[in-house]
């Protein structure tokens, strides 16, 4: 099964007072952290493809959560295993009837 993933980083800043992508940085580059503005809204406005796993311990601790706070996994939307999972607990769908003329 593949899975992809949501990333809630602005919901747990927001939940932790903090709604702007500038009160981040300082804290990132108190850390080690030197990333410029774009590159932070980014992170926190857009879902990353690749995240630096130092980047990510650093997130978790400046907001004081867990990984399961931050990413959210779920079945990929083309997923045919999940698709079919699903299908099996659906109710049968009824057939279309062939007429045949008398």
């Amino acid at each position: 099964m593949k899975y992809e993933y949501r990333w809630h980083l602005r919901k747990v800043m927001a939940d932790r007072g903090l709604y702007a992508t500038t009160d981040l940085r300082p804290l990132l580059a108190q850390r080690g952290f030197w990333l410029s503005q774009s590159q932070v809204y980014r992170l926190v406005a857009e879902r990353p493809v690749r995240l630096n796993l130092r980047l990510l311990m650093a997130l978790l601790d400046i907001l004081g959560c867990t990984m399961a706070d931050l990413i959210e996994p779920i079945p990929a939307s083309g997923d045919r295993a999940a698709a079919t999972a699903a299908s099996r607990f659906a109710p049968p769908r009824p057939k279309r009837a062939n007429v045949l003329p008398d």
